[in-house]
């Protein structure tokens, strides 16, 4: 049965691995750097702008935030890495979190990995593409904010983007819009047809 996005709801926010859901529903990871819009794209999947909080501050969200996905699946937000604004010391917290949901976290289906197309790969962003090939972990690379540059500017940066990431040749590449001024959200629909194919394909 195919995810109706239109009942996209809160389910939870995790601050430790111990407050992880008990669920045998497939999960959805969000991983990216912090303000790559992660929760604007949570926003676009429902088509509603306040089912999840937009921050305007790189690194404010520190836990790891659940949305239940129609009952047909659930979406683990994780928190941003590259906390320009964070503390160290919350740095730190913020990546043992990951790091730990991650070690402890058993049959994720699909990691939806974030990254801004208007920049070049940060090395966090090249170390969690290299752990998820390392680990075999099933993803789809989704190039944000494509609302910012032109079509033929988005497609110089996803032609760097092939030479700067380590992905295979197969691997499935989205490039998105989630702005609220631009309401034709390009790629969000492939993008939602592509992961309800992937965790409902049973």
């Amino acid at each position: 049965m195919a995810i109706n996005y239109g009942k996209i709801k809160y389910l939870k926010t995790c601050a430790s691995v111990k407050d992880l859901p008990d669920t045998d529903l497939p999960e959805i990871v969000l991983a990216g750097r912090s303000n790559v819009g992660k929760s604007s794209l949570v926003n676009a999947f429902g088509n509603n702008r306040k089912l999840a909080r937009v921050s305007q501050t790189p690194g404010k969200t520190q836990q790891i935030i659940y949305f239940d996905l129609d009952g047909q699946a659930i979406l683990a937000d994780l928190p941003g890495y590259g906390f320009s604004k964070a503390s160290k010391a919350k740095s730190q917290g913020f990546s043992e979190l990951c790091d730990n949901y991650f070690k402890v976290r058993k049959g994720i289906d699909l990691v939806l990995l974030l990254i801004d197309i208007r920049h070049e790969p940060s090395n966090d962003d090249i170390a969690m593409l290299n752990f998820l090939n390392s680990v075999n972990l099933p993803y789809f690379l989704v190039f944000t904010k494509c609302d910012k540059l032109s079509a033929q500017q988005v497609r110089k940066q996803l032609q760097m983007m092939s030479k700067c990431l380590d992905f295979a040749e197969d691997a499935r590449v989205f490039a998105v819009s989630s702005s609220e001024t631009n309401p034709q959200k390009s790629g969000i629909n492939d993008l939602k047809q592509a992961v309800s194919d992937e965790v409902c394909k049973d």
